[in-house]
């Protein structure tokens, strides 16, 4: 894609994108005006599993953006949607995280167990105890399977970097030898379930990020356009040395430079 004059459908990432915590971020709202008039097509994807879509929902309401449970996906619906894939409804899994992720996976049809599980879904937990890592740690040493939400190993806030789903998922492999699949992003897992989602095809879509390893490695693995704004984790350098198509400082100036793009032709 040569021009963001030629996007038709976007996958927004959340945290350090849109908001820092509980910060918006400058023009959010003017920002969602313009896809809404341009008819862009969009899906906010974040690896955060702390919080259901609606909850979502509701946190952008409240910082002047609307927009609906179905244009969002968080990395718990993506990993209870690929396990589906390979167990059926009824299979017992065990949770590592925060009501959300249990939510998610319910959803679908799993059965949340703390016994006789298949798998062992793994993500922030802001409640973590010793209790609930022995529970997990003996359950993949007894041969559940090990699957995280995301690798991220923190979480954008108002106040710096907060402990994400990868330190977790860090502690639970180090105490049970087991390593953990992704399901998050960088994997294409989530970008091809939000493009089915949206009916997309590759070539008409961008992927806008914040995190160079995760957004930006991500849409490039999926075969996507990407953004990465400057508002968050990554710097300049290293959104220029991964190859990122377009940076901008954040989504306000993104913006500009989508109207400039569409003024241009």
């Amino acid at each position: 894609m040569d021009s963001l004059a030629d996007i038709k459908h976007l996958i927004l990432d959340m945290d350090g994108v849109l908001y820092r915590g509980k910060e918006p971020m400058p023009r959010l709202q003017e920002f969602f005006a313009f896809l809404r008039k341009q008819h862009i097509i969009f899906m906010l994807m974040t690896n955060n599993a702390t919080r259901t879509p609606q909850e979502r929902a509701d946190q952008l309401a409240a910082m002047g953006a609307q927009v609906s449970p179905a244009e969002i996906l968080v990395s718990g619906q993506a990993a209870a949607s690929y396990l589906r894939r390979d167990y059926p409804a009824g299979t017992r899994v065990h949770v590592f995280g925060m009501p959300a992720l249990r939510q998610a996976l319910t959803e679908e049809g799993f059965i949340i167990a703390d016994d006789d599980v298949k798998v062992v879904v793994a993500s922030v937990d802001r409640d973590v105890n010793f209790e609930k890592v022995k529970i997990a740690s003996r359950l993949l040493q007894g041969g559940a399977r090990f699957l995280a939400t995301n690798l991220d190993p923190n979480i954008p806030s108002e106040d710096g970097f907060l402990p994400g789903s990868g330190a977790m998922v860090a502690m639970l492999a180090a105490a049970s030898g087991v390593a953990p699949a992704g399901v998050g992003k960088p994997e294409p897992i989530m970008y091809e379930i939000a493009m089915a989602q949206m009916g997309a095809r590759p070539e008409t879509t961008a992927a806008v990020g914040d995190r160079v390893m995760t957004d930006i490695v991500g849409g490039k693995r999926a075969g996507l356009t990407t953004i990465c704004v400057l508002s968050g984790a990554s710097d300049r350098a290293e959104a220029e040395a991964a190859g990122t198509d377009f940076i901008f400082d954040d989504i306000g100036h993104l913006l500009d430079g989508w109207q400039a793009a569409l003024l241009s032709r």
